[in-house]
């Protein structure tokens, strides 16, 4: 893995994608950074998920190919959006619609429990154990999970709504000018009112303070594939069930860095 390091050799990325990932039980965090246009992780590192371990990949990277940085996907945690500003003040900042969309499914999940605590008796059971039949995507249920979803929502006025606000925010992303995309989401916001849905209203004043960095995919010099870094989470989380028990962190290091690279 080491000499599949070396071959690929040291990177100048225009694009990169800042993710963290939990390595141990507990809130133990390492930070992973991907190429998006190379398609491949280029660093992993950290104590944490902190300034001072974020600060660590750009000291790595060195001040001139930090420069040269145009685009950086990020979920919308402070400590890595601070220290890319410092340190790669011309890049751009994006949020990546994976973990935007991750919050509106823990909102939508918020929906379900007060739901669920709200209601009695047979009302309950078509809320019972649906949690992920709720919150995976239609296209990834079983012919049985859509039966289930149907009933569901049909059973359920206000999950009904809450559900059809989640999958009509994906839109968001569909829009060429920050403008046309603005006004999507005051109409998404707007129809928030009278629903009873606090969790939404939440995220819909994250999203308001988040504005810049979501708007950013609006512009052509932004369109990169954001589904990269959902896609190298889910290779990385197989990678560590695969390694269950392993206390070698060096090894977990090289097996995320080479998992794209082409064998020697």
């Amino acid at each position: 893995m080491r000499a599949q390091l070396k071959r690929a050799g040291t990177p100048g990325p225009k694009a990169i994608g800042i993710d963290e990932i939990s390595i141990r039980k507990g809130h133990t965090y390492r930070i992973v950074v991907s190429d998006l246009i190379r398609g491949r992780p280029i660093w992993f590192g950290g104590e944490d998920r902190s300034e001072a371990s974020m600060r660590q990949f750009y000291d790595w990277l060195g001040e001139n190919k930090a420069k040269r940085i145009r685009l950086a996907v990020m979920d919308m945690w402070k400590p890595f959006r601070n220290v890319t500003n410092e340190k790669a003040p011309q890049a751009a900042i994006l949020f990546d619609k994976f973990h935007v969309m991750r919050h509106l499914g823990e909102a939508l999940d918020k929906v379900r429990k007060s739901e669920y605590a709200r209601l009695s008796g047979k009302e309950r059971r078509y809320i019972k154990g649906q949690k992920y039949t709720l919150l995976s995507r239609k296209e990834n249920l079983s012919i049985d999970g859509r039966k289930a979803l149907k009933v569901l929502l049909v059973a359920n006025k206000r999950l009904n709504t809450a559900y059809l606000l989640k999958e009509s925010f994906g839109q968001l992303w569909d829009y060429q000018r920050d403008g046309w995309a603005r006004r999507f989401f005051e109409n998404w916001r707007a129809s928030l009112k009278w629903q009873r849905l606090p969790s939404y209203v939440k995220f819909a004043e994250m999203i308001d303070r988040h504005w810049d960095g979501i708007a950013a995919y609006c512009k052509a010099e932004n369109k990169v594939s954001l589904g990269f870094v959902e896609g190298l989470n889910n290779k990385i989380r197989v990678i560590q069930r695969r390694a269950y028990g392993l206390r070698d962190e060096e090894y977990l290091r090289l097996k995320i860095l080479t998992c794209m690279l082409p064998p020697l």
